[in-house]
Parts: structure tokens; sequence; C-alpha cells
């Protein structure tokens, strides 16, 4: 962290309530806290990251995390993740890490869109 830079979040407000407070001109903001809002991701999108990062971690070799709710996943996910990450291990073996890593990019973006074509669940407890 260099000098001017945000030491942690919220920071910068905090600057700005300050200057505010002792009659001072506020600091400009950083670029990034004046640009606009991020939309939401879909589910097929939150879908599609997760398990990108949870299958690139099983692919490098890491140890497990534990069960897949710990992972953060639904079992939606989890099942998307399980066959994913066997094709990946499947192309490894064959054709080396760039190829898996690039197979698991395609098939959880399309896998996931799959799942969630219809939308998330309506009935049942996880309403």
């Amino acid at each position: 962290m260099g000098r001017g830079e945000t030491p942690w979040p919220g920071a910068t407000a905090r600057r700005f309530r300050l200057a505010r407070a002792v009659g001072e001109a506020a600091p400009t903001p950083p670029a990034s806290a004046s640009a606009s809002p991020r939309r939401p991701l879909s589910p097929a999108e939150l879908c599609t990251t997760a398990v990108r990062h949870w299958a690139r971690e099983a692919l490098d070799g890491a140890t497990p995390y534990g069960d897949y709710q710990s992972m953060g996943l639904s079992d939606r996910q989890y099942g998307v993740l399980r066959e994913v990450l066997a094709d990946a291990r499947a192309v490894r073996s064959e054709q080396g890490t760039r190829a898996a890593r690039s197979l698991i990019d395609r098939q959880a973006r399309d896998r996931c869109a799959e799942a969630y074509r219809e939308g998330t669940p309506t009935r049942g407890p996880w309403r």
C-alpha cells in the first residue's frame, strides 16, 4: 500500500465525512469509487464463476476444501463441477493443463447455462 491509497474498505468514505465535518475540501475520490455499480450476476453466471474456480483448484492439485456446501456451491452446481472436473482431468492427461483449463472455461459456461436455463428453484424450503 502506497501513500494516499485506501488502507481498508470504507476508509475513503470516512475521509470524505471527516473533511466535510471539519469544513475542508473533500479529497477527490478514486476512479473506481465514481464508477457505476456492477449489475448482479445471473444464477448461471454465478454457477460458471464458482465452477471455474473450484475446478481449477482441484485440477491444480489443491487439497479438497470440504463438502460442496463449505465451498459455497449448491447441489446443482456441485453436479456441474464433478462433470466438468472429470472431463478436464481426462483432457489434461491427453493434451496438457492448458487444454484442460480451456475445457473448464467452456464447459462451465455451457453446462451452467443449461442447468439454469429455466431459472432457480421456486418450490421447497430453499425458496
